[in-house]
């Protein structure tokens, strides 16, 4: 039996894929796209909304869902990844410090201030089914004095955001549907240990769920599995986890495998519009073992007279109605059609993709939506 997760806008059948719309969009899709993608849920992220368009714009239009014209769940991320991105690297255009995030806008002589108090405030604004804490971000071969500063203000921010989170939910009219979900982030960097005391300590505030945080990545590009496993063995089996910006296929099975229920990232569309479009291995109803999956570069000029699909057996509209060959003709001319088709193409994968590991995951424990614990 699938597990599912019970939202406002859900129930959310997991494991999921989140494609991300982090400034309020999948790119080059509509609503409509989708939903014949199979999608059934979105993440977008706070740090870039309250940019743009703005919070106070995000409201006026209805919150994030009547936005977006999606009715199906929203999970909206802090922006503690995007600020390690950009802060980190630049620190032209902000600071992150324990009172939160300063971030000065390019182009603009504002400044902005996102406080775990406020990431929650915004959220909740928004009108989000799952908020996320904010947590401070790092990468793996970060020095350990800055792993261990990244636990601690991560704690602690997520204390500050559990307690605004109470409030806003104690004060607000009873209402039918569920309040939103409050995930965590368990950061660590590259050690197994901090990793472990950073999941037992917001284990002991209460969340409803958890999130791993942090590059998940190596320099040599390898899925960091040790990392997530320890995570994943730290948080109980019937506690929902969120595989943090993991999209590539095999990672995505991989962390399945180990548990986690929600994933999301921006890879599966980047990958499209930038040619590389996803194919299967072995037959639709063939184990997900081995030799499984396969990049086709739509660019390379072996497509150009190409009559089939870009997928024997693929379902979706791209597929559906046009060739491999017209295809490779949309991206050469630089064409938007490719980019919504081929985006389409590589989101109906993940969907199947899914479709095929919820399959596998038949044992799974039931997972839990209790209240956030005190």
């Amino acid at each position: 039996m699938t597990s599912s997760l019970e939202v406002s806008h859900g129930p959310l059948t997991l494991p999921v894929f989140l494609p991300d719309a982090t400034h309020g969009v999948v790119r080059g899709l509509d609503v409509g796209d989708l939903r014949r993608c199979r999608i059934g849920a979105i993440q977008t992220n706070v740090f870039h909304l309250m940019q743009r368009p703005g919070s106070t714009t995000v409201r006026a239009l209805g919150g994030v869902h009547e936005m977006l014209g999606w009715n199906g769940p929203v999970i909206t991320d802090s922006g503690g990844f995007q600020a390690y991105s950009l802060l980190r690297e630049n620190p032209r255009y902000g600071s992150v410090s324990d009172r939160g995030l300063v971030v000065h806008p390019e182009g603009s002589r504002r400044k902005l201030l996102l406080t775990p108090e406020k990431c929650i405030q915004l959220q909740m604004a928004y009108g989000t089914d799952i908020a996320i804490c904010l947590d401070d971000c790092t990468h793996p071969d970060d020095s350990a004095s800055l792993q261990e500063q990244s636990v601690r203000r991560t704690i602690a921010w997520a204390q500050r955001c559990k307690a605004e989170f109470q409030k806003i939910v104690e004060c607000r009219p009873r209402v039918v549907e569920p309040r939103p979900l409050l995930f965590a982030v368990i950061q660590g960097g590259g050690s197994l240990r901090r990793r472990q005391e950073c999941a037992e300590a917001l284990l002991g505030l209460g969340f409803d769920g958890f999130g791993f945080g942090g590059w998940p990545l190596g320099t040599d590009g390898r899925l960091l599995d040790d990392l997530l496993a320890r995570v994943r063995e730290s948080v109980p089996p019937g506690i929902p986890l969120h595989a943090l910006g993991i999209g590539h296929p095999e990672h995505i099975a991989t962390c399945v495998r180990m548990g986690y229920g929600l994933l999301d990232s921006v890879l599966p569309t980047r990958d499209a519009r930038h040619g590389r479009l996803y194919t299967w291995r072995v037959e639709r109803d063939a184990p997900l073992n081995g030799d499984w999956f396969s990049y086709l570069y739509v660019q390379d000029a072996t497509h150009i007279k190409a009559r089939g699909p870009v997928s024997s057996g693929c379902a979706c509209p791209c597929c559906s109605f046009y060739s491999l060959g017209y295809l490779h003709h949309l991206y050469a001319i630089g064409d938007t059609l490719y980019q919504r088709l081929a985006t389409m193409h590589n989101l109906h994968y993940i969907s199947d993709l899914m479709e095929r590991l919820r399959g596998e995951s038949a044992m799974w424990p039931p997972v839990t939506s209790d209240p956030v614990r005190p």
